[in-house]
């Protein structure tokens, strides 16, 4: 069995004359990462693994979770604007030793990849994250897989 964790990155700022992909998280932003990180790790949620798009707002927020977590990063260009292909794309190039794993993207793409997997239809907020319970014992078999919410997450709905 395997665990796929979904994290749209935290509130970002958008400065003048600064580009899309260089979006620095705001003050709110950081603020959200650190609670939800530190909610989840509380709550014995597990993750073996960061997988981020390299965007900053991203990737930033991969970090702060990192504080919490202590664990290995990676960047995945693909997880920059994505459409659905592109998470499928980046899960079957996952390690099978690998069980839980947490990409940090954006949305639309996001949102419609959640959707795709459960029949529950939501939006995600900045910092809103999902987790699923995946039926299988190799990220290649994926697609075929049984896929069942396990929960999500909202940072102005949680406390610790």
């Amino acid at each position: 069995m395997k665990q796929l964790i979904l994290v749209r990155h935290a509130k970002s700022d958008w400065p003048e004359e600064t580009e899309d992909f260089d979006r620095p998280l705001a003050d709110k932003g950081l603020e959200d990462a650190i609670l939800m990180s530190r909610y989840m790790k509380n709550n014995n949620i597990g993750i073996d693994y960061l997988v981020s798009s390299p965007a900053v707002r991203a990737l930033n927020t991969c970090k702060i979770f990192n504080q919490t977590y202590q664990l290995k990063i990676g960047t995945e260009a693909q997880l920059y604007n994505p459409q659905e292909r592109n998470f499928e794309s980046v899960i079957y190039s996952l390690d099978d030793t690998l069980s839980s794993v947490a990409f940090f993207s954006h949305n639309n793409g996001i949102s419609n990849f959640a959707n795709y997997l459960t029949d529950s239809i939501f939006h995600f907020p900045t910092c809103g994250v999902a987790g699923f319970q995946i039926e299988c014992d190799s990220w290649s078999q994926f697609d075929g897989a049984d896929k069942k919410l396990l929960f999500f997450y909202e940072p102005g709905k949680i406390k610790i």
